[in-house]
C-alpha cells in the first residue's frame, strides 16, 4: 500500500513524482545538517548530477478531467510530508492525514466559486511564507489553476517567483494553456493520461466494493473519469438521469421539441445542481447564526445583515458553479452519444460507450450522415465553450438542441 496505489494508469507520472519526493528527501536532510539551513536556490535549480535536481519549488498537473489531477497532487504532497524511504508509504500518520485533508503544512484549495479571486490566493501568498510547522514541507494545492483571473494570477506570480526554502506549490489544470504562462514557465509539468476503463472499474470494486458489471457500466459510460464512474457506480439516481439524457436526440423530431429538450435539460441541471448545494447552504446559515448569538427562527438584527449577504451571494455563485458543473457532465453525455454514433456510420472497430443503447444509436445513425454527425459533436463542444464564457445557459443549449436536429453547424456568436 502506497501513496501512488490509486492512481491508475499514470505509471509515467508517478515514476516523475516518486523521483522528486526522493530528492526533496535528500534536500531536507542537507538543510537540516546545513548551518545555516540551506538556500531555495538547492530546490531551485541544482546541477543535474546532483541527487536533488529531480525536486521544484512549483508544479503544474495536468491531464484531461477525470485523470486524477487532484489525486496525484494530493498523493505528491504526501510523499513529501512522508519519512519513509521511499517516501510514499500511505500508511504513516504524515501520510494518511495528508490523503484526508487534515495535515496541517497542507493546504489544498479548490473553488466553489467560478473563478478563483484574489481575496481567494491572498492569504495562500501569506500561508506560502510561513515554515512548516511539523512537516518537512509547506505544500499548497491549487485543484483549479485554470480559474485563476488576471489579477489573482498575478498575485499568485509573485509568490511562485521568490518562493522560501521549504514551500511547494502544487497546481492542477486541464493543460498547460489553461494556466497564464507567466505562471506556467515557472512551474515543471506534468501530464497524466485517462486510465483504461478496466482499471477505473477495479478501483471501483476494490474502493467502494461496487458490483462488478456496474463498475464497468460506470467506467465505460463515465469515458474513464474516476469521479464521474464513482458517482454513476453508487447512484441509481445517476444512472437514471443519464439515461433521460442519452434519450434527447430521439426526441428532436420539430424545432418546437428541440426548445422543450433544452429546457428540460436545463431544468434537470439546476435541481441537480441544487439537491447538491441547498442542504450545505442552510447548514451554513445556521451556523453563521448560531455563531452570531442568534436563536433558531429569530430574524438577524440589522447589524449581522452584512455577513448574510456576503454568504448569500458566496452561495449563490457556488450554485452557479454547481449547475455549470452539472450542464456540463450532461453534454459530456450527449457527445458520448454521438461519438457512437459516428462509430457506427464509419463501421470503426472500437467498442461502444453507450452499448446499452445501441437501438437508438443505430436509429440516430441510419437517419444522417458521418458529416451530420461531425457537425452534432462540434455544437456540443461550442455550447460547452459558449456557456464556459458567461452566454446564459439556456440560449446556449436552446442553440444546441436545434444543431443537433437539423445536423447543421451553427457557429455564430462563438466565444473567441
Amino acid at each position: 500500500m502506497t501513496v501512488w496505489q490509486d492512481l491508475i494508469g499514470q505509471q509515467r507520472a508517478v515514476a516523475v513524482l516518486s523521483a522528486a519526493a526522493e530528492a526533496a528527501a535528500v534536500l531536507v536532510a542537507r538543510r537540516d545538517e546545513a548551518p545555516d539551513g540551506g538556500s531555495q536556490g538547492e530546490a531551485a535549480g541544482p546541477a543535474q548530477h546532483d541527487p536533488t535536481a529531480a525536486m521544484t519549488h512549483a508544479w503544474l498537473l495536468t491531464g484531461p478531467p477525470g485523470s486524477g489531477r487532484s489525486n496525484a497532487a494530493r498523493a505528491f504532497a504526501a510523499a513529501l510530508q512522508c519519512r519513509q524511504s521511499p517516501p510514499g508509504c500511505g500508511v504513516c500518520n504524515a501520510c494518511r492525514t495528508t490523503l484526508v485533508s487534515s495535515h496541517p503544512d497542507v493546504t489544498v484549495v479548490a473553488t466553489e466559486h467560478v473563478y478563483l479571486r484574489v481575496e481567494d490566493v491572498r492569504p495562500l501568498v501569506q500561508l506560502a511564507q510561513q515554515a512548516p510547522a511539523s512537516g518537512r514541507w509547506r505544500v499548497i494545492v491549487i485543484e483549479d489553476a485554470d480559474r485563476l483571473g488576471d489579477t489573482a494570477g498575478n498575485v499568485l506570480l509573485k509568490a511562485i517567483e521568490e518562493p522560501p526554502p521549504r514551500t511547494v506549490w502544487l497546481l492542477c489544470a486541464p493543460s498547460p494553456d489553461d494556466v497564464p504562462v507567466t505562471i506556467r514557465s515557472r512551474c515543471r509539468a506534468v501530464g497524466l493520461r485517462m486510465p483504461p476503463p478496466d482499471d477505473v472499474a477495479a478501483l471501483l470494486v476494490r474502493r467502494h466494493g461496487v458490483d462488478p458489471a456496474i463498475a464497468a457500466y460506470a467506467a465505460r459510460a463515465a469515458g474513464s473519469h474516476v469521479g464521474i464512474a464513482r458517482r454513476l457506480a453508487t447512484s441509481a439516481d445517476a444512472r437514471s438521469l443519464r439515461r433521460e439524457i442519452l434519450r434527447l436526440p430521439t426526441r428532436l423530431g420539430s424545432v418546437a421539441a428541440a426548445v422543450t429538450a433544452a429546457g428540460d435539460l436545463v431544468e434537470t441541471s439546476a435541481e441537480e445542481a441544487k439537491a447538491v448545494t441547498a442542504e450545505r447552504d442552510a447548514a451554513e446559515r445556521e451556523e453563521l447564526l448560531h455563531s452570531m448569538g442568534v436563536e433558531p427562527g429569530a430574524n438577524p438584527p440589522p447589524a449581522l445583515r452584512a455577513q448574510l449577504r456576503v454568504l448569500t451571494e458566496n452561495q449563490r455563485r457556488r450554485a452557479t458553479r454547481a449547475q455549470r458543473d452539472a450542464l456540463d457532465r450532461a453534454l459530456l453525455d450527449l457527445a458520448s452519444f454521438y461519438r457512437d454514433v459516428l462509430l457506427l456510420q464509419l463501421g470503426a472497430p472500437v467498442g461502444l460507450t453507450n452499448e446499452d443503447l445501441r437501438s437508438d444509436l443505430e436509429s440516430v445513425a441510419a437517419g444522417s450522415p458521418p458529416e451530420a454527425t461531425l457537425h452534432r459533436l462540434e455544437a456540443i463542444g461550442l455550447a460547452r465553450a459558449r456557456i464556459g464564457a458567461n452566454i446564459q445557459p439556456l440560449l446556449a443549449v436552446e442553440a444546441l438542441m436545434v444543431t443537433l436536429r437539423s445536423g447543421l453547424a451553427d457557429r455564430s456568436a462563438a466565444p473567441r
